[in-house]
């Protein structure tokens, strides 16, 4: 077997294991909103394609009320996965609509739109995630476009006994979620799993992959390279073709520890990016802003 021929394949029929571990910083944003950024912050500030990950959480209503209030967005996408509370989304184009419990927002920003989301709600839980990914450059300046779905269009894999896998994007045990994206070939999953419940993912060996603790505690990876995973807790993930989890202990006042398994081709294109607009150059980001400042989105 050639050379080359036997680094893929072995690539391919490793287990990934945990390569760096992030813990998410305490920001805000929008108008005061308090969030953990995951992704997009000194410790991980990207992981080709993807640009940022916060995730929010909080009963206190004075932590989200002021909502993210109207905001420009140029070249790339922004998926909004809702645990619980709910957000109205409105945006320059006449689009509008609001997120439940588990519903996702997968909005295409392409060549650009203003948009807001707040809080649909005054008191009570509001919990869920924001992801950016990047757009390759081609893709940059199309159409803006939403693929939204509510909770019961998210469809739930049990591939093991004590395993609940929510499909967002990707493919478990022949199930098939609702987003398409094959610039990225994402996959997006909300895995829940019992104590001592272990499941095994494929993955394409050399898509980059994360996967973030949001409840309980996991085991990554098989013996003697496994790790563990806490509660906001972020592992990014070695190259191979499949990645091995185990429930560990569940999260609080639940049964299951549950985590987000997130992995994309990468771009492996230039990276320009201030605030709300991601390109290629700086040429690009200035012809952004006067776009925005002229009211061409």
């Amino acid at each position: 077997m050639p050379l080359m021929e036997a680094s893929v394949t072995n690539r391919s029929a490793a287990s990934r294991v945990v390569r760096h571990v992030v813990k998410g910083m305490p920001t805000s944003d929008g108008a005061g909103v308090k969030l953990r950024r995951v992704i997009g912050q000194p410790q991980l500030p990207d992981l080709d394609p993807f640009l940022m990950l916060d995730e929010f959480g909080t009963d206190r209503a004075e932590d989200y009320i002021a909502g993210f209030p109207d905001h420009p967005h140029r070249g790339f996408e922004t998926v909004t996965y809702m645990l619980d509370g709910r957000m109205r989304h409105r945006d320059n184009h006449g689009n509008e609509g609001v997120l439940v419990p588990g519903s996702v927002q997968w909005m295409t920003a392409g060549r650009g739109l203003v948009h807001s989301e707040m809080p649909e709600q005054q008191a009570g839980r509001m919990r869920g995630f924001q992801l950016w990914l990047n757009l390759p450059a081609r893709e940059k300046m199309t159409a803006p476009k939403y693929q939204e779905f509510g909770p019961e269009r998210i469809p739930v894999a049990t591939p093991a006994r004590g395993v609940t896998v929510k499909v967002i994007a990707g493919h478990v045990d022949g199930i098939a979620g609702p987003i398409s994206q094959p610039a990225t070939d994402p996959t997006y999953l909300d895995i829940a799993l019992e104590p001592g419940a272990k499941f095994t993912q494929s993955l394409p060996a050399d898509y980059a992959a994360f996967l973030y603790v949001f409840e309980g505690t996991l085991q990554v990876g098989a013996s003697p390279e496994s790790s563990v995973l806490r509660t906001h807790e972020l592992g990014v993930l070695g190259e191979g073709g499949e990645i091995q989890l185990e429930g560990l202990t569940a999260g609080a006042g639940g049964k299951v520890a549950r985590a987000i398994l997130v992995a994309g081709r990468p771009l492996r294109e230039p990276v320009a990016k201030y605030g709300p607009f991601v390109m290629n150059t700086r040429e690009e980001l200035q012809q952004a802003f006067e776009d925005f400042q002229r009211g061409r989105f």
